[in-house]
C-alpha cells in the first residue's frame, strides 16, 4: 500500500528550489472599515507549488479551483458576465494585496490527507486496491497518483 505522507514530503523536496504560487481567501472588511465603506477583499492564505489538479503547501494540499491574475480595478464593457466577475475577482485580490499580474488561486478546496492515509478518498484523490490514483479532471480517467507528481514535478522544475 503506498504511503500518501511520505508521497507529498518527497514530493516537496523536489519542489524546494520552484518558485510557488499563492492561495488567496475572501476576507471581510473589519467593523471599522465596513463603517467607512470598505469591501471584501481576497488576500492571501498560503504559498503552494501548482502541480495540475493539486496545490501543494508546506503542510497542506488542496485541490485546484481557478487560477486567475490579480489587477487594479478598471471600469470596462464586458460582453460576458463571466469576464465581469473575473474582473472582480482580479481587482479584490490587488486590494487584498496581490501584486498586479500576480497569479494566485481562489475556490480551492482541502485534501483530507488522514481521510486518504486511513484508506478513504478526498478530492481527486482515491485508491485503487492498493495504489493511490487521481482524477486529474471531473471527466477524466485515473491515473497512478506517483507518476501524476512526478510528471508535474518535471515540468514545474523545467
Amino acid at each position: 500500500m503506498e504511503d500518501l505522507p511520505t508521497l507529498l514530503r518527497e514530493t516537496r523536496e523536489r519542489l524546494a528550489a520552484v518558485p510557488r504560487a499563492r492561495l488567496g481567501e475572501v476576507r471581510g472588511p473589519g467593523r471599522i472599515r465596513r463603517l467607512f465603506g470598505g469591501r471584501p477583499v481576497i488576500a492571501p492564505a498560503d504559498k503552494v507549488w501548482h502541480l495540475g489538479v493539486l496545490l501543494v503547501g508546506e503542510a497542506d494540499v488542496w485541490a485546484t479551483g481557478t487560477v486567475l491574475r490579480a489587477e487594479r480595478e478598471v471600469i470596462r464593457g464586458y460582453s460576458a458576465e463571466s469576464q465581469r466577475e473575473r474582473a472582480v475577482i482580479r481587482g479584490m485580490a490587488f486590494r487584498g494585496g496581490f501584486a498586479t499580474g500576480e497569479t494566485f488561486h481562489v475556490e480551492w478546496s482541502p485534501i483530507d490527507v488522514e481521510r486518504i492515509t486511513s484508506g478513504g478518498s478526498s478530492g481527486p484523490v482515491t485508491w485503487d486496491g492498493e495504489r493511490l490514483m487521481l482524477r486529474w479532471s471531473p471527466a477524466g480517467f485515473l491515473t497512478p497518483l506517483a507518476d501524476y507528481l512526478d510528471e508535474r514535478i518535471r515540468l514545474a522544475q523545467g
